[in-house]
């Protein structure tokens, strides 16, 4: 019995490659009620809470990603340190010099665990050569212990790295911009960095939103608790109820050999793709929303009905609002935004060109490029408004191309951004000129939708697909093998899986109003009611998850 007990106690205190902790997993929510159980002991406390939670935000960091918790605490240590040397110097230089630092670190830190290997395709094309990425961290950490621990002939990424890298690096620019007065505890810091809700997928916190909760008294309504509960069940019921089933059950088959399905269900499985990404990301969210404000915490809203949105611009200020405004603030307006270009802007430009032209494996693509730069920088020798137009859109599409170029390294993601970043160059056109851009009219509306909504899931094409084989494999099966006439017996074959779809898509597109009578009837309905529907909800997710459990799509980002 006792031996029965210590090896339930190891495999929860003792990392697992194959079972890391995650919101869908009964695991987490035991670690969730331990935690919150000490926190109603301690809340009153600053000083022990905060040190509590920024401890066990490591421990669930080192449980979903094992030893890179040391790298989260490196990125800590190097930008609580910084960010106290900025304030404290009031020579610009020095605070440009820190500042470039802290870039330095924590976009070589992302760069080499996110684009090793590309960067080493890239010169072994260039020079012939056949080198292969070397893990430097494993080969020192091997020699730190004296052993052969660790393998130096892969790199794995770190789960959530892009996450707290763009948190903890906002926080040392708006530092270094005087908007934000650095932390004066380093375990203050450390919480707001590794808060384990937001961690691992967001949203993308803010020090300016996020620091100020840190010494506030801990309040919790009843409102806010039913809310809290309500956004923790909205979540799971999104990501384990339709999201993992559509895919288990439809999306994953197709694309695991598209050529093997007609042209109709490779279009289906496109759109429905769609909905999933958007339920398992924004169930991630919602879930961390939720956990967060049983804690008093408050998180802001990472999704608003994105596809609801009238066209790309709409959608890019509703899906995914924490990574489009950081990239807005810290690379988008820096760059110049829609008011100029500068010297960076086409040193970037011309860098990304290059990327492009080693993916594409085509010497040819960097003349073309480097012709198309030309004449765009000879029509902004013609006038104000053209030069204006151009940098405005060169700024969008650097903007765009690093978007896509953060989720990884690969030609899928380049042209993913690049199509999203062409989409929204059109739209800034088209709405000068489009005779519907003001009509508010119900079939205008509808008509705006769908154009929007298509066109964002065929760019996704590219986003889900493993490589560009497989990303032209379903290309070509919809454009050359589209039926109609197989609709009905597709839709009959996949029943369950279209029934859920169209649920899914009924809420996402039901009206705000409604949404909000249905959350506020949960919020302020009693005790026992609540219970009822958590339990209803529980054995829902039991009857409909997979065998085994689905990571959050962004955890590989």
């Amino acid at each position: 019995m006792i031996d029965y007990i210590l090896e339930i106690l190891k495999s929860f205190l003792v990392f697992s490659e194959t079972r890391p902790i995650i919101f869908t997993d009964t695991v987490f929510w035991v670690f969730f009620a331990i935690v919150y159980g000490v926190f109603t002991l301690i809340y009153k406390q600053f000083n022990l809470k905060n040190l509590f939670l920024f401890l066990v935000s490591i421990f669930f960091y080192y449980k979903t990603s094992g030893l890179f918790f040391g790298l989260l605490l490196f990125t800590i240590t190097n930008d609580f340190f910084i960010a106290q040397w900025i304030e404290a110097s009031n020579a610009n230089f020095k605070r440009k010099l820190l500042l470039g630092w802290s870039v330095f670190i924590n976009l070589g830190l992302l760069c080499y665990f996110k684009y090793a290997y590309f960067f080493t395709d890239s010169y072994n094309q260039i020079f012939h050569t056949q080198y292969e990425a070397f893990n430097i961290l494993a080969h020192w950490a091997n020699g730190f212990t004296n052993s052969q621990t660790f393998g130096i002939d892969r790199i794995i990424l770190p789960v959530g790295i892009s996450f707290y890298t763009f948190q903890t690096l906002s926080y040392t620019v708006d530092v270094f911009r005087k908007k934000l007065t650095p932390c004066k505890s380093f375990f203050d810091f450390g919480f707001y960095v590794s808060f384990f809700p937001q961690l691992v997928a967001g949203p993308i916190v803010r020090a300016k939103d996020f620091i100020p909760q840190i010494r506030q008294p801990f309040s919790l309504t009843k409102y806010q608790f039913g809310l809290a509960v309500f956004m923790i069940l909205n979540g799971l019921m999104k990501k384990m109820v339709v999201g993992d089933y559509i895919a288990v059950n439809f999306i994953d088959k197709v694309y695991a050999n598209p050529l093997l399905y007609t042209g109709m269900e490779n279009m289906l499985a496109v759109l429905a793709y769609s909905l999933q990404v958007y339920l398992d990301f924004s169930g991630y969210t919602d879930i961390a929303i939720g956990i967060a404000l049983l804690m008093g915490y408050r998180l802001n809203t990472n999704f608003n009905s994105p596809y609801k949105a009238l066209n790309t611009a709409e959608f890019w200020k509703r899906w995914h609002i924490s990574l489009s405004t950081w990239l807005q603030d810290y690379l988008y307006f820096p760059l110049g935004g829609n008011r100029k270009g500068t010297i960076a802007s086409y040193i970037i430009i011309s860098v990304l060109a290059v990327f492009i032209s080693f993916m594409l494996n085509s010497v040819w693509i960097i003349w073309l490029l480097a012709s198309l730069a030309f004449v765009l920088f000879a029509l902004t020798l013609i006038s104000k408004e053209i030069k204006k137009a151009v940098n405005t859109n060169i700024n969008l599409m650097i903007t765009m191309l690093l978007g896509g170029l953060w989720h990884g390294a690969t030609l899928n993601f380049m042209i993913w951004g690049g199509l999203n970043g062409l989409g929204l160059m059109v739209y800034k056109f088209w709405r000068k000129i489009s005779p519907y851009e003001k009509m508010k009219t119900l079939p205008v509306r509808f008509w705006k939708i769908f154009i929007t909504f298509s066109f964002i899931s065929l760019t996704r094409i590219f986003f889900r697909a493993e490589d560009m084989n497989q990303a032209n494999e379903v290309i070509y099966k919809i454009w050359n093998d589209l039926d109609w006439t197989f609709l009905p017996k597709i839709v009959i074959g996949y029943k369950e899986v279209f029934l859920l779809m169209t649920i899914g898509f009924i809420v996402h597109w039901l009206p705000k109003k409604q949404k909000w009578e249905y959350k506020k009837f949960f919020i302020k309905s009693p005790v026992w009611f609540k219970v009822v529907v958590v339990v209803v909800s529980m054995i829902l997710i039991q009857l409909t998850k997979s065998s085994e459990i689905k990571p959050f799509i962004y955890f590989q980002f």
